[in-house]
């Protein structure tokens, strides 16, 4: 009697409707990713940010790591926990306390807390890009935690569905946000909108909320068209921005990051901005890319500030991405840049670093992570670049409000 032969495992696979296996496969990594997240953030898997030495915590308060030694022997402020070998270490809260201290008794203009003070108003940064892998989480979420690091108080916003930012900042989407917890849920057309209030969430980092991204954002592409033929609801171009306007009073600055494509999104979050903070992967077809994105925003802006968008922005920047100094033809792109946009290319550059990757590879950044899980040279690296590229930023944030640079 002849056996029956079983089918390979491609041919049954090959049976299945391709949605199962494409659900299938999304379901499995979702739990793979779940499980990982749970081993690198045990018991409760949930990220703390790290304590910063006193040479760290000094120069982000901006005094000597001497002076901050005699604050702590003068029982100025909290004081450090220190190691076995004597290292002294602050956290986030502590640093900020000093700031404090130091605010009550600085002399003449010196401020050592840089929160906006009253008549300036909240910045609004909106980083953009068409093209995805062009560094715009990245950009955004780093500058996020640094504008936090230096004592502002900082809403991040993600408006990207792919939602790397909720991820990077300790939430599983697909797991941690339920229905109607994202921006969707404070702009969306029906009596199910939120406040905004209501959305916002208080991240592992001092001084950083955060509002999370999920699939769920997709929904008002879809909502959109179908508002706009009813008429009669707030222009799609406004809600973004007073939503953000509602809790305007509670931040410093807000950083957007932007789904990578010109949808009604982007489209809030450009009218919503007082800022925009353009990526730029200095390649060929990462520029051309670009180009088509700037002439299509042209076109559809115009259109908004026909109908009565507000398109005031304090600045607009390009910011070089992913740079390899040492690639010839990415050097010739960015002097071609700085040649055709001039100062609007920021003087710093993110240069491409392996110390960036594999902070992401435990769903961090590099400034969630010690200068001691990696080489010396290329941690300094990659920090100058990071610091350079933020602290331009920063720059133009003050000037935005009248202060000296």
């Amino acid at each position: 009697m002849a056996k029956t032969r079983s089918q390979p495992a491609e041919a049954q696979e090959a049976k299945r409707p391709m949605t199962e296996v494409i659900a299938g496969d999304g379901a499995a990594l979702s739990q793979e990713l779940q499980a990982m997240r749970a081993a690198l953030f045990p018991p409760v898997a949930q990220k703390m940010l790290r304590s910063f030495s006193s040479v760290e915590s000094a120069k982000l308060i901006g005094i000597a790591d001497a002076y901050l030694r005699q604050l702590s022997l003068n029982g100025k402020g909290p004081q450090p926990t220190i190691n076995n070998g004597g290292r002294r270490y602050y956290t986030l809260d502590q640093i900020n306390e000093i700031r404090n201290v130091l605010d009550e008794n600085a002399k003449g203009n010196k401020r050592y807390v840089p929160r906006r003070r009253d008549g300036e108003h909240c910045q609004v940064m909106a980083v953009v890009n068409f093209k995805g892998g062009s560094g715009k989480t990245t950009t955004a979420a780093h500058l996020a935690q640094y504008l936090a690091f230096q004592g502002y108080r900082v809403l991040a916003v993600d408006l990207d569905p792919q939602a790397s930012l909720t991820a990077l900042h300790g939430y599983q989407p697909e797991y941690d946000i339920a229905a109607n917890e994202t921006m969707y849920a404070a702009i969306r057309y029906d009596d199910q909108r939120r406040p905004m209030k209501d959305i916002i969430r208080k991240s592992y980092i001092p001084g950083l909320d955060i509002v999370p991204g999920n699939l769920e954002l997709m929904e008002y592409e879809h909502d959109t068209p179908r508002a706009l033929a009813e008429r009669g609801a707030e222009p799609f171009f406004g809600r973004v921005a007073s939503s953000l306007g509602a809790v305007a009073d509670d931040y410093d600055v807000m950083v957007l990051d932007c789904p990578p494509q010109l949808g009604f999104l982007t489209l809030g979050a450009l009218c919503a901005s007082t800022g925009l903070i353009i990526t730029a992967h200095p390649q060929m077809l990462d520029v051309m890319s670009m180009c088509q994105f700037l002439l299509m925003t042209s076109d559809l802006l115009g259109v908004v500030q026909e109908s009565g968008g507000d398109l005031d922005y304090d600045f607009i920047r390009y910011v070089v991405t992913r740079y390899e100094p040492s690639d010839g033809p990415q050097t010739q792109m960015v002097g071609f840049m700085r040649s055709l946009f001039r100062e609007r290319v920021l003087t710093n550059t993110a240069l491409k670093s392996t110390a960036i990757s594999d902070a992401g590879l435990s769903k961090q950044t590099l400034y969630e992570v010690g200068r001691e899980n990696f080489s010396k040279n290329t941690y300094d690296r990659a920090m100058e670049s990071l610091d350079g590229v933020n602290s331009e930023i920063e720059g133009l944030i003050r000037q935005a409000w009248g202060r000296a640079v």
